[in-house]
C-alpha cells in the first residue's frame, strides 16, 4: 500500500499539474544531489573495492546459497544478469551518452576541444565510470551476499530488509515498522527505475517506426508499445526464472552479439577497438580522481550522481533477484561476474555504439549531434546506425533489440518486486502480472501526460535512492564478517590454506 500509493499519488499529481510535480521534483532533485552526491560516491567506492577484495582474498571459495552446485550454467546467469540491467541504460544511453561528452567535454578535462580526436577518449572514458565497475558492483556483489546468507542460512524472508538482518536481528521481519519503510522505499526505487525506461521505449520505438515506416509518432503508437513490452514481460515473468526470463535473456545476449560483429564489420571496425583499448587505459589511469570529482557539482549532479542514484535505487531489488538465482557459486564467481564481467561487456557495447557514432560525427559533423539536439535519447541511436551500410535493416534490429532488452529488465523487475511482497522465491504468477501491467500503466500514463513528466519520474528515481543508500550501507561491513562466518560453517577455519590446496 506504500510502494503502489505514493507511486500512485506521484501519477495523480502529474495529471493535475505536472509542471508544478516537475518543479517539487526538481526541487527534491537538487537537495538530493548536493547533500547526498558525495556520500554516494563514497558508497559507490566503498562497496566495490570491499567486493574485490573479498572476491580475491581467502574467502572468494566461500560457497553461498548452502547449494554445492549452481543452479544453471554460467553463459545462462551472466546472460540473466546482463539483461535485467542493461536496458535501463546500455539501450538509451550508449548512443547519447558518449556523443554527449564529445561535443560537450567534462569538465574533468579541461583545455580539451570538443568534437575533436583528442575529446574520443575522456566522452567513453566518463561513459565508462558512469555504467562500469562501480556501477555494476553497487547491483548485486555484497547485497547479495548478505540476503543469500539471510534467506538460505537463517531462513528470513527475500525483502530487501534482510539486508539489516546481520544488525537487527529478527526484530526487523516482525510488525517492523523501520522493515516496512525498507521494503516500501526499495520497491518504489526499483518501479520508478524501471517504468523510465519503459516510458523511454514507447519514445524511442515511436520515434524509429516513424523514421524507418512512416508511421505517425504520437501517443496511440507509444501506448501500443507498451501494451506489446508489457504482454511479453508478462508472459515472461509467469513463466519463471528457469523458462521465460532465461530464454529471453539468452536469446537477448545472443542476438545484441550478433550486432555488434555486424557493427564492427559495416562500420569503423578499427577505429572502435582501438577506442575502446585507448579509452579504457584513460578510464583506469583516472579511474580514481573521476569517481572523486567534485569540482563541477552542477554538472555531476546532471551526469554521474544522477547514475549513481538510479543504481543504488535499484541496489536492494538486484541483491534478491541475483540472490535467486546465485545459489552455488562462490564469493569470487558471483564478484567477478558482476562487478567484472558485466561492466567490461556494458563498457564494450558502449563503444560500439557511441564510438561509432563519434566516428561518423567526425568525419561529418552534425550527422548525429544535430539529431540527438533535435530528437534526445530516441533519435541517436536511429541517426547512428541508419548511416552504416543496411542502415535500415539494422536500425530495424535495433528497435527488436530494444524491445527486448526492456522487457527483460521488467519481467525481471516484476518477478523481484513479487518476491520482495511476499518473501518467497516463487511468487504467485498473478502478483508477477499485476506489478509488469502497474509499471506498464504507470508509464503509459505519464506518455500521455508529455515526455516531461518522464523526465520528472528519471528526477524521482534520485530522489528514492536517498534513503536507499542508507540501506545499502550497512552491507560494507556486515558482507566480509558474513563471508569468514560462511568459511567457519563450511568447514575451513584456514580459508587460505584451503584455496591453496584446491
Amino acid at each position: 500500500m506504500i510502494s503502489g500509493g505514493l507511486l500512485l499519488s506521484f501519477v495523480i499529481a502529474a495529471l493535475i499539474d505536472v509542471d508544478f510535480v516537475s518543479g517539487l521534483v526538481d526541487t527534491g532533485f537538487g537537495y538530493s544531489a548536493d547533500y547526498f552526491g558525495a556520500f554516494w560516491q563514497l558508497l559507490m567506492l566503498a562497496v566495490f573495492f570491499v567486493a574485490i577484495g573479498l572476491a580475491f582474498s581467502s574467502y572468494g571459495n566461500v560457497l553461498l546459497g548452502k547449494r554445492e552446485q549452481p543452479e544453471m550454467s554460467t553463459f545462462k546467469w551472466i546472460s540473466i544478469i546482463m539483461c535485467t540491467l542493461l536496458a535501463g541504460g546500455g539501450v538509451f544511453w550508449a548512443a547519447a551518452e558518449p556523443m554527449y561528452h564529445f561535443i560537450d567535454v567534462p569538465p574533468m578535462f579541461q583545455g580539451i576541444e570538443a568534437g575533436t580526436q583528442e575529446a574520443v577518449a575522456p566522452a567513453l572514458a566518463v561513459s565508462f565510470l558512469d555504467w562500469g565497475f562501480l556501477a555494476w558492483a553497487i547491483l548485486g556483489t555484497l547485497g547479495a551476499i548478505v540476503l543469500m546468507y539471510g534467506h538460505y542460512h537463517k531462513g528470513m524472508p527475500l525483502k530487501p530488509r534482510t539486508l539489516l538482518y546481520p544488525i537487527f536481528g529478527e526484530k526487523i521481519m516482525k510488525n517492523s515498522v523501520l522493515g516496512t519503510l525498507v521494503d516500501a522505499f526499495s520497491i518504489i526505487a526499483v518501479a520508478a527505475g524501471t517504468i523510465g525506461p519503459i516510458g523511454f521505449l514507447g519514445l524511442q520505438v515511436a520515434y524509429g517506426l516513424d523514421a524507418l515506416f512512416g508511421i505517425p509518432n504520437v501517443f496511440l503508437t507509444q501506448l501500443l508499445i507498451v501494451i506489446a513490452l508489457v504482454s511479453i514481460a508478462g508472459i515472461s515473468a509467469v513463466t519463471g526464472i528457469y523458462k521465460g526470463i532465461q530464454v529471453l535473456s539468452r536469446f537477448n545476449i545472443i542476438f545484441t552479439f550478433i550486432l555488434i560483429v555486424a557493427i564492427l564489420l559495416l562500420g569503423p571496425g578499427g577505429f572502435v577497438i582501438d577506442q575502446f583499448i585507448g579509452s579504457y587505459g584513460v578510464y583506469l589511469r583516472e579511474f580514481l580522481p573521476m569517481s572523486l570529482y567534485r569540482d563541477d557539482t552542477g554538472w555531476l549532479a546532471f551526469w554521474t550522481v544522477f547514475f549513481w542514484g538510479w543504481f543504488i535505487g535499484y541496489g536492494p531489488m538486484m541483491a534478491i533477484f541475483i540472490s535467486r538465482i546465485s545459489r552455488g557459486r562462490t564469493i569470487r564467481e558471483l564478484v567477478v561476474a558482476v562487478a567484472i564481467i558485466a561492466p567490461l561487456v556494458t563498457n564494450f557495447w558502449f563503444t560500439v555504439v557511441g564510438g561509432t557514432g563519434i566516428h561518423l560525427e567526425l568525419l561529418n559533423p552534425g550527422s548525429v549531434s544535430d539529431s540527438l539536439n533535435e530528437g534526445g535519447l530516441p533519435a541517436s541511436m536511429i541517426a547512428i546506425v541508419t548511416q552504416l551500410p543496411l542502415g535500415w535493416l539494422l536500425a530495424v534490429s535495433f528497435l527488436l533489440v530494444t524491445v527486448v532488452f526492456v522487457a527483460t529488465t521488467s519481467d525481471s523487475m516484476s518477478y523481484t518486486i513479487s518476491m520482495a511482497v511476499t518473501g518467497e522465491g516463487n511468487p504467485p504468477s498473478v502478483l508477477r502480472v499485476f506489478w509488469a501491467a502497474v509499471m506498464g500503466a504507470v508509464a503509459s500514463v505519464l506518455l500521455y501526460i508529455g515526455e516531461g513528466s518522464i523526465d520528472a519520474l528519471q528526477s524521482f528515481i534520485v530522489v528514492s535512492a536517498v534513503p536507499v543508500s542508507f540501506i545499502l550501507l550497512p552491507i560494507i561491513w556486515t558482507a566480509p564478517k558474513i563471508a569468514a562466518d560462511l568459511a567457519i560453517e563450511q568447514g575451513f577455519k584456514n580459508p587460505r590454506k584451503r584455496s591453496m590446496d584446491q
